[in-house]
């Protein structure tokens, strides 16, 4: 199983997540992924820069990493076609290392254009015409679409990659994997489900990368680690039926404020110690996954956790996993 680092969007600047990028790429991380959001989760969190001009930051000061966005939203905020062309300049820009995440979104971050809030079958069916699109402009040469959802009226990519961008599907359930394997090179998921993994394989004829995402808050002192992951990380227990629909960071303030700083201490490692992120991790190497992104909470403490990594934690997780 390979080890990616995150680059959070919603905890740190655009600056510092581009030095973060550099520093986990000398760490040793074999990847890395970036969130795409409007708003933090949390007040707390306290960021939002843009994704994709950061990611072409990056893309210019690191050499090695593969990159991703994990995950842009291709249904409201940004139309398809705009995906498909900066997907496209990220790839020529990056020397072929990146890969296209997509999902279905949250309110939090979609609401901001003003066209409400569609359904989850909605968002799906719109999100797999989106997924055409991007595909349509991806093979070169003028494309247009007429759908339910969207139109693309002789669009084309005038500056396409050596190598084809590939793409990740987030999915949840049965739903999203019927709508959306067919038209995914790997599969996103946020929860060690081995049931996904095995549904998406069998709709699969190359089974392609599974891609995890696992929250960790690594500190010298453990109950600092808990503290810190309560105030900005509460909001990850409540599952994607809940955060996808929730409008803005007051209602998953309200929505978390009886969560217990031992509640989260439950669900994401905390402290200084190589142990319980390994056991975390088995869940995800267990349940079919090929690839793990590590989340490290707060934005001001990447600095110490990179360098556990380097020496600690990286070698650990080779040694139980391999490097993939």
């Amino acid at each position: 199983m390979r080890i990616g680092y995150t680059l959070m969007t919603e905890q740190a600047g655009p600056k510092q997540l581009v030095e973060h990028a550099v520093r986990a790429e000398a760490a040793g991380f074999a990847f890395e992924v970036s969130s795409d959001h409007y708003f933090p989760w949390l007040a707390e969190q306290g960021h939002a820069p843009n994704a994709w001009t950061v990611l072409g930051a990056v893309a210019e000061r690191t050499e090695r990493v593969e990159l991703m966005t994990y995950v842009t939203c291709p249904i409201m905020r940004y139309h398809p076609a705009v995906v498909a062309q900066q997907a496209a300049t990220m790839q020529i820009l990056s020397d072929n290392r990146f890969t296209l995440g997509v999902g279905a979104g949250e309110n939090l971050n979609e609401h901001v254009i003003g066209r409400g809030w569609p359904p989850v079958n909605i968002r799906h069916e719109m999100l797999a015409e989106a997924l055409q699109i991007i595909h349509g402009l991806f093979d070169g040469g003028y494309f247009s679409y007429s759908g339910s959802h969207f139109r693309v009226d002789a669009a084309k990519l005038w500056d396409l990659p050596d190598v084809r961008t590939p793409v990740g599907v987030a999915v949840s359930g049965e739903q999203s994997i019927t709508h959306l394997a067919p038209l995914g090179d790997h599969m996103i998921a946020v929860q060690p489900d081995a049931e996904l993994c095995k549904r998406w394989s069998g709709l699969k004829s190359e089974p392609g990368r599974k891609i995890g995402q696992m929250p960790v808050c690594w500190d010298p002192d453990r109950d600092a680690a808990i503290k810190r992951a309560h105030e900005q990380f509460r909001w990850f227990g409540g599952g994607w039926k809940v955060n996808a629909e929730l409008p803005d960071v007051s209602s998953f303030a309200a929505a978390t404020s009886f969560v217990r700083p031992e509640d989260v201490a439950e669900s994401i490692p905390c402290g200084p110690d190589v142990e319980p992120i390994l056991k975390s991790a088995k869940q995800y190497a267990d349940a079919g996954f090929t690839d793990l992104a590590i989340v490290q909470i707060g934005g001001d403490h990447q600095d110490g956790f990179l360098e556990f990594a380097r020496d600690r934690l990286l070698p650990a997780l080779d040694a139980v996993h391999g490097k993939g």
